[in-house]
């Protein structure tokens, strides 16, 4: 689906009390209703950097980056608006939201160490051949979690409401940051940017 078919997918969710995935659990709910207002803010206050935009502006080959994600993921919810607006800079790639447990084998084939994590963006060209991907999270983010995890061996509530402040004084730069050397990396490979 497309970006605005998710978010009225998401209201619809929370009108409903539902939420997607196979996790129906309440818990999964009140994070969903949560994410709605954070996908409804973070909308309105993310905005991508001029050096970043020419970046993306330069991206001359079509694609499609299709983003996969539940209503529920924090991570998700953080990264859906930043990875929407880079891609609206092109007028070569065309964005698309999946949900992962909707399309569990095209899931398995993107793992990321044995798991099913997301949110995990697959960069495909106009033959919807995969040529990269990337997530679940910023590596800045990735490398908190990790830090996070080997001095208390297991990530808890706690830790989960500091990386979303994190993500808030972020302000999804680290994202911006990631995909902008991911592509430029690709570029020589795939000819998909001319200039940078």
């Amino acid at each position: 689906m497309d970006y605005e078919a998710y978010k009225a997918l998401v209201h619809d969710l929370v009108q409903y009390k539902k939420t997607t995935g196979a996790d129906t659990s309440e818990e999964k709910v009140a994070l969903t209703k949560l994410n709605a207002s954070r996908l409804r803010r973070l909308d309105k206050t993310i905005s991508i950097p001029e050096a970043a935009v020419e970046h993306f502006r330069n991206i001359t080959t079509p694609q499609t980056w299709l983003l996969i994600v539940e209503s529920w993921c924090a991570d998700a919810v953080q990264t859906i608006p930043v990875i929407h607006k880079m891609a609206a800079i092109s007028s070569n790639v065309t964005f698309k939201i999946g949900l992962r447990d909707e399309n569990e084998a095209l899931m398995n084939h993107y793992l990321t160490n044995g798991a099913r994590s997301i949110p995990k963006l697959l960069f495909m060209n106009e033959a919807y051949s995969v040529f990269d991907t990337w997530g679940p999270r910023s590596k800045k983010a990735t490398q908190l979690v990790m830090d996070y995890k080997k001095e208390y061996g297991r990530i808890d509530d706690d830790f989960k409401k500091n990386l979303q402040m994190w993500y808030l004084k972020d302000g999804g730069a680290s994202i911006v940051e990631d995909l902008v050397k991911r592509t430029m990396s690709n570029a020589s490979e795939q000819g998909i940017i001319t200039a940078i």
